[in-house]
């Protein structure tokens, strides 16, 4: 691939990430006043919970959020193509599932020609040493595999693999997805064709857990080709943005979960703080970072409802 500078400088961008957020024991270097401080307003959320309006506070109802993205490189006949994103479900039997099951309602009533679940379909516990364990953690694959199956789209179904899948059991989450007709993409890339030009999803494993290889999954892709790169880490962008990758889609954050007026979200992950939702623009790719489905240690959203993307991708009009 060309990139500016060298290949292996953009490898380096992804080690030195790594180092950067301690990737490597997925230590979280979190100050006791942050913590205390972030401990109170999810504490004052989950409490809101019983008197606020549901538009505020809305764990259960997905929203339907739905934007154009232009791309230069996109082929005419791949004018008008639909991409549903829906990330992060962290399935569990009381909570998530309510989101989740509602969220293929909206999907499939949207009939788009792909959908993307960009990963965390299980949920790591924090004192996994004394809860059986990471892989224990999995088990969740199954039921979560079983909803997901129902979910359908004219072109195909994709996932990748989130931070929590990935250190849980990957090989138990992937073959679990795919036996219910889910393509998991782990660091490769498969073609689609239309009008006779070709459209590149491609699946970045985790960079958190350090499993990504990004030029291994672009190695079949001609340069001249435009590529979806789903990838669950938004902020992997800056790497990614030295390839030739036209749009990567996202989750990991949660969006934070729980924000505040004035003052947004009193925690964000790792490699989710610096692009935590929306659209952005990174050199000549083009990032979106969904909020997710589901939720984590506390079933609280607040400010920031569970979202279904629709994404409709447009050939950009070269101006004169």
């Amino acid at each position: 691939m060309s990139i500016p500078g060298s290949e292996s400088s953009a490898n380096a961008q992804f080690l030195a990430m790594d180092d950067m957020h301690e990737i490597r024991h997925l230590r979280v270097r979190t100050t006791r006043r942050k913590f205390l401080r972030a401990g109170a307003m999810i504490g004052m959320a989950g409490a809101l919970g019983l008197a606020v309006d549901g538009t505020i506070i809305e764990p259960d109802d997905p929203k339907l959020v739905q934007i154009e993205i232009s791309l230069s490189r996109l082929p005419e006949a791949w004018d008008g193509i639909r991409i549903v994103q829906v990330s992060d479900f962290h399935y569990d039997e009381h909570f998530s599932v309510v989101p989740i099951r509602k969220a293929i309602d909206i999907v499939n009533g949207l009939k788009a020609d792909f959908v993307a679940l960009t990963g965390d379909f299980v949920t790591v516990p924090v004192f996994k040493k004394y809860l059986g364990g990471s892989k224990r953690a999995a088990r969740f694959i199954e039921p979560c595999a079983d909803l997901l199956a129902q979910v359908r789209a004219r072109r195909g179904v994709l996932a990748i693999l989130g931070n929590h899948d990935a250190a849980s059991d990957p090989q138990r989450i992937t073959e679990a997805l795919q036996a219910k007709g889910i393509t998991v993409l782990r660091n490769r890339s498969i073609p689609f064709e239309q009008g006779g030009k070709r459209l590149w999803l491609a699946g970045l494993d985790d960079v958190l857990e350090r499993q990504s290889d990004l030029e291994l999954t672009l190695r079949s892709v001609p340069k001249t080709q435009p590529v979806v790169l789903l990838a669950h880490e938004p902020d992997c962008a800056d790497s990614v943005s030295h390839y030739q990758v036209d749009l990567q889609l996202s989750g990991h954050s949660h969006g934070g979960q729980v924000r505040f007026p004035l003052i947004g979200a009193p925690y964000l992950p790792p490699l989710g703080r610096k692009y935590p939702r929306g659209l952005h623009r990174i050199r000549g790719l083009t990032l979106y970072t969904n909020i997710g489905i589901g939720t984590i240690r506390l079933p609280v959203r607040f400010y920031c409802p569970p979202e279904v993307t629709l994404i409709t991708l447009r050939r950009m009009r070269q101006t004169s």
